[in-house]
């Protein structure tokens, strides 16, 4: 039996030219924030309007749902990667983990929008999946770790038991409340987190 074809690594492929990139990187944004407000099965077409362009450059960039959901989940990982580099150098230890939370919020929502076709790509792809785990648990253990030696928080919480209680909050039902609740419970751990003095 013929192996399938290698696919083609993404440092191969041409580069983009700048209109494209803005194009692609406008698509992915307003489908991470439609993922969010309504859920994977937002209309491709009412993604590219939003984004300013035709049904035809959204399929030229994602020529199908699920890659553009692969893509909105990678942008939204690296999106929390890069925040917590950013916040750790702006903010004191303890309000740098406390705005990440916030932010993993965000990261959230988008996953629960995209939860049908996550499991698709789970069926076909779970290095992706590994991948993310691992980046998500780098930014948190970083923040975690220097606010803790820093007495901003406590020494005996790590980074599996903060990330086990932020994804508790994908288990929250959806509602008009949900990320007001999510916030709320962000302030919960994070009081829960404080070091006592």
């Amino acid at each position: 039996m013929a192996s399938a074809p290698p696919k083609t690594a993404p440092s191969t492929l041409p580069p983009l030219r700048a209109d494209a990139r803005r194009n692609r990187d406008k698509l992915a944004e307003v489908a991470a924030a439609a993922f969010s407000e309504t859920g994977v099965e937002t209309s491709l077409e009412d993604i590219a309007r939003r984004a300013g362009v035709g049904i035809g450059t959204l399929y030229r960039h994602f020529p199908s749902r699920e890659h553009l959901v692969e893509v909105v989940y990678r942008r939204e990982l690296e999106s929390l990667a890069a925040a917590a580099r950013e916040l750790a150098a702006s903010h004191p230890p303890d309000v740098a983990l406390e705005e990440w939370m916030r932010r993993f919020v965000g990261y959230i929502a988008a996953k629960r929008g995209m939860a049908t076709s996550l499991k698709i790509l789970m069926d076909s792809n779970a290095s992706l999946f590994a991948e993310g785990s691992g980046i998500l648990r780098g930014a948190a253990e970083e923040l975690l770790s220097t606010a803790a030696a820093q007495g901003f928080v406590r020494d005996d919480i790590d980074t599996t038991d903060l990330l086990h209680a932020l994804s508790s909050i994908y288990s929250l039902p959806a509602s008009p409340e949900w990320r007001d609740r999510s916030n709320r419970l962000i302030g919960l751990l994070m009081d829960g987190l404080r070091a006592r003095k």
